[in-house]
């Protein structure tokens, strides 16, 4: 049954290709190649729309966002808080 789920979302999702304007952006999973600062990074198995005709190819934006979040240094970190300093006042002591 979900295979049938799937397979009616990306029939639904399928459109006409912004390119050529003759073929149909189908669902596709391939290898995603990109660069992390000197290293290439492939993720096999994504996500994209790729036209049946010219080949165009629009990667799923959703599954990029997450794969950005995956590769940001800053994942998994506490954020750093950064104390506001007020005004101060002569009357008190600075601690």
């Amino acid at each position: 049954m979900a295979e049938n789920e799937a397979e009616n979302e990306t029939t639904k999702k399928a459109s006409i290709c912004p390119e050529c304007k003759s073929g149909i952006m189908r669902l596709e999973y391939l290898t995603y190649f990109t660069w992390l600062n000197e290293e290439l990074i492939t993720v096999p198995n994504f996500p994209a729309w790729v036209c049946d005709m010219c080949g165009r190819r629009e990667y799923d934006a959703r599954a990029i966002n997450w794969l950005n979040t995956l590769l940001n240094p800053a994942t998994g970190r506490r954020p750093v808080s950064r104390r506001k300093s007020g005004p101060r006042h002569m009357d008190r002591p600075v601690p």
